[in-house]
């Protein structure tokens, strides 16, 4: 992975629940976070008695080059999210500026938890399609704003691959979301959930 091309936006244990539709009995599993990056869900997770397992190719870099990064592209997104107001949805975050601090919050607490994390396994450097991990290692994995947003950058195949590869790790898999960055169904979600072992996924 190339830091430069990056874009390391992490999301909180909220927004997790809101995505992934999480209920209580959901955060009790063993779940493994896909594509992860610079989420607070595991974080927050950790401390309030949970484990999650996050996996990231982002994990290779240490904290102040993450941080680094986040720096030098939040102010370019941030502008491009004012001046596209009706490209999103505007119900979880009110305001623009409200999306950056919370981005803010969540980096800050990954950081906070990264060092103390992968030192006790629960961040683990590795991406799709391939995991290090054992057949039905976990219950849930959850996998946020990398397969279907980048249709345009991987191919179907590879994400029959990714699929199948979470499914080999984990009883069930939840993706969000289903539409691609230019905001439009993502050509390869019916594909996937058509596929035999897809009564397994949850989009």
């Amino acid at each position: 992975m190339q830091l430069d091309r990056v874009v390391p936006f992490g999301r909180s244990l909220d927004e997790y629940r809101t995505m992934f539709s999480l209920s209580h009995d959901d955060l009790d599993k063993e779940i493994v976070g896909v594509a992860d990056g610079p989420a607070s869900f595991n974080a927050e997770m950790q401390a309030l008695g949970k484990r999650v397992i996050s996996v990231d190719p982002l994990y290779a870099f240490r904290p102040a080059e993450i941080e680094q990064r986040f720096h030098a592209v939040v102010d370019g997104i941030m502008r491009q999210v004012k001046e596209t107001p009706d490209d999103w949805v505007w119900t979880f975050h009110q305001s623009p500026d409200q999306l950056r601090e919370r981005r803010v919050q969540a980096l800050t607490r990954f950081l906070t938890d990264y060092e103390r994390g992968t030192t006790d396994g629960r961040y683990v450097i590795g991406e799709l399609p391939r995991l290090d991990f054992s057949d039905a290692q976990f219950e849930l994995a959850l996998c946020s704003h990398f397969l279907f947003l980048y249709s345009d950058h991987f191919s179907y195949e590879f994400h029959r691959a990714a699929f199948f590869e979470m499914l080999r790790i984990a009883e069930e898999v939840r993706v969000f979301p289903l539409l691609t960055l230019a905001l439009k169904p993502s050509p390869y979600s019916h594909a996937a959930s058509s596929e035999p072992r897809s009564r397994q996924l949850c989009p």
